[in-house]
């Protein structure tokens, strides 16, 4: 990839990691109910099955890829039972993990230039939920059919945080409600955990090898 194809990423990125630097500084201060699943005693993922376990470290959207990658290593371990996915969206992958009210509410498509590839604009809803088949490079990859195969997700906290503020301006909101707002509406099956790299620690912990979902 070229650097004028870049830049756009890199302005992108740029701005995401200064909001995260801000909303570091009040992390004591976090709400509460984002932060109920307590480090140390949520059971986050739980027993996994199978002899086979990725964990896919989902950082950015990159076109849905990394719920591609989940799907692709059930695939190619058919046999039933034999595999786990884990998926942990974090960083500029968290959007993935709201419903589609929430993309259209707060723009999300707009704010993250994030594209829609059913309709190539920025996307009103979130493409990645209940997609129009073939509107994805691979029907399944959506996250509610990878859910359905028993697939493990969870949601950066800290994220959620960071970049409803950043877009609680969009509906109007305070940046604490737009975060209560948030965390009510993941998609159903997605958990909420401390933060992404908490997540991409503890699947590891259970037996997860590593993939990088870029």
């Amino acid at each position: 990839m070229n650097a004028k194809a870049l830049a756009p990423r890199r302005r992108f990125f740029g701005r995401l990691a200064g909001t995260f630097a801000i909303g570091m500084a009040g992390l004591t201060s976090a709400r509460p109910e984002a932060n109920a699943a307590g480090t140390e005693s949520l059971d986050w993922p739980g027993k996994l099955e199978g002899r086979h376990r990725q964990l896919v470290d989902a950082y950015a959207v990159n076109d849905g890829f990394p719920l591609a990658y989940a799907l692709t290593f059930l695939q190619t371990n058919s046999a039933p039972g034999s595999a786990t996915a884990v998926v942990v969206l974090r960083h500029a992958a968290f959007p993935i993990a709201l419903n589609s009210e929430m993309w259209a509410k707060y723009k999300i498509g707009e704010g993250f230039k994030i594209v829609d590839p059913e309709t190539k604009a920025p996307a009103a809803k979130n493409p990645f939920l209940h997609p129009k088949p073939g509107a994805l490079v691979v029907d399944d990859m959506a996250i509610d059919r990878l859910l359905d195969r028993g697939t493990i997700f969870g949601a950066c906290h800290l994220a959620l945080v960071f970049m409803s503020k950043r877009l609680a301006a969009n509906a109007g909101l305070s940046a604490d409600e737009a975060a209560k707002e948030w965390a009510a509406n993941l998609v159903p099956g997605v958990s909420l955990i401390p933060s992404g790299t908490w997540g991409v620690n503890r699947a590891q912990e259970a037996g997860c090898t590593y993939c990088s979902g870029g």
